[in-house]
């Protein structure tokens, strides 16, 4: 999953884009397994997927009320229509993705 920085996610969202936002931090554990989960979604979905580590962008987590990592933001027509914070599973995952983004 490619890493995005601030211009990348504005044009995501100017764009009117559908996909997925990841907000990790490096040193959280869960991040690191929920990234290793997110690797393998990768490969098995057809959809935009970035990444940004929230260290680097507290203005972010204040705008769009990201209370903590990982998160799982799913835009859609470049409106964010959920806030995933639990990922469970792939499986699980992989529903919550047909069921915000299709």
């Amino acid at each position: 999953m490619k890493e995005w920085n601030r211009d990348e996610f504005s044009s995501f969202i100017e764009n009117k884009s559908t996909g997925l936002v990841y907000f990790y931090t490096p040193l959280c554990g869960t991040c690191q397994v929920a990234t290793r989960m997110l690797q393998v979604i990768e490969q098995m979905v057809d959809c935009k997927m970035g990444k940004m580590n929230l260290n680097f962008y507290p203005d972010f987590g204040k705008s769009y009320g990201i209370e903590s990592v990982p998160c799982l933001m799913f835009i859609h027509d470049g409106q964010v229509v959920e806030l995933l914070y639990a990922f469970r599973s792939v499986p699980y995952l992989i529903e919550k993705i047909n069921e915000n983004l299709t």
